[in-house]
């Protein structure tokens, strides 16, 4: 049984981390940091609550600790917990800048600890399931691939404060912006260029708020977009190709699935009612067939699954922390396009090995 501590029990180690530890056989939640309040003992009994990181720290029958705090401190927690010679998961993103995540990567390698990022986003059913239509190629050659993640949220939340303070890294570029360019870079690998407008749209917003980032490949544009004033909601995903296009609409239903449970029982985790299923729009003999398509069911359990193998030494991690350092950096490369309008090309020098 491998021991799990989890720093932070706020909106991502009560929604996402705890729940999903809880649920992979192999691993126990063995102990939570909570500086004054005991919110996972009421939910999870047996767990031990801890007050400081270095009481944590000293805890020897720990494997595993998870970072789940604001973004600001994860570089700093993640480098005192490696060098305590516990591995580490670090939710997203794994620091505010890729400097940061190559220095965690070097420390990672030379203690042979494992350090993944909270790349969760990989195992939303909607985008293994357009993995698997790229894949049967029925949209012939793909020439544009938007992903957004469009929200109505026009109030800034009087609670979470850093989330919208940039010096902390607050800011959907990095909130959102992460999982976004994390998929593409496993879709399409890495783009010649990048071209981004970052704006704060709401009033009384510090931090940016919305974001348009274009990748261009060779014979591929890739639209990367989210924002907090919408309604309703764009496409999920939109693909077009030179046989047709896919569409789809609404979002993974895991986090709101995970908001309700403190672990995982549905068999029927993860899958999606026909109203929300994407759709094959193609054209033949000068006519269009649509064809509704049934998503796969996501399962963040997986990743922790795979987080469980690699601690065994059974597999690789699930997300590579390097793939961690390539989103950064270009999101980097993002927000520098729009603060110089224009066009910037990728620079993927300095990549940690």
């Amino acid at each position: 049984m491998i021991r799990v501590g989890l720093i932070g029990f706020g909106l991502g180690g009560r929604v996402f981390h705890a729940p999903l530890i809880s649920s992979v056989d192999g691993l126990e939640l063995a102990a939570v940091l909570e500086r004054k309040s005991n919110k996972a003992q009421e939910r999870y009994p047996k767990v031990i609550i801890y007050r400081t990181l270095e009481e944590m720290l000293a805890d020897t029958s720990l494997d595993l600790v998870v970072v789940t705090t604001p973004n600001g401190t994860h570089y700093d927690l993640a480098r005192r917990t490696l060098r305590a010679g516990k591995s580490v998961v670090v939710d997203k993103p794994m620091a505010v800048r890729p400097s940061e995540i190559a220095e965690l990567i070097d420390l990672a390698a030379k203690r042979n600890l494992l350090l993944a990022p909270f790349h969760n986003r990989r195992w939303d059913g909607d985008f293994q399931t357009v993995q698997k239509v790229l894949h049967e190629g029925t949209l012939g050659r793909l020439v544009s691939f938007e992903s957004r993640m469009d929200r109505w949220r026009p109030v800034l939340p009087a609670d979470r404060t850093w989330k919208n303070n940039p010096a902390v890294g607050g800011g959907l570029l990095l909130d959102l912006g992460t999982h976004l360019a994390d998929q593409a870079l496993v879709l399409f690998g890495k783009p010649e260029s990048v071209t981004a407008d970052v704006r704060r749209e709401r009033d009384g917003a510090d931090a940016n708020d919305s974001f348009t980032v274009r990748l261009r490949y060779p014979s591929l544009l890739v639209t990367l977009a989210a924002n907090s004033l919408s309604l309703p909601a764009g496409p999920r995903f939109h693909l077009r190709g030179t046989h047709g296009n896919y569409w789809k609409h609404g979002v993974d239903p895991q986090e709101a699935g995970l908001n309700k449970v403190a672990r995982i029982d549905d068999p029927a985790w993860g899958h999606e009612p026909p109203a929300s299923w994407g759709a094959l729009h193609v054209g033949i003999d000068g006519g269009e067939v649509t064809q509704p398509v049934e998503p796969l069911p996501g399962d963040y359990r997986r990743y922790y699954a795979g987080v469980r193998d690699a601690l065994l030494g059974k597999a690789s991690a699930p997300v590579a922390a390097v793939d961690a350092w390539r989103v950064a950096r270009l999101l980097e490369r993002a927000a520098e396009s729009s603060e110089q309008r224009r066009e910037m090309v990728c620079d993927w020098s300095g990549e940690p090995k």
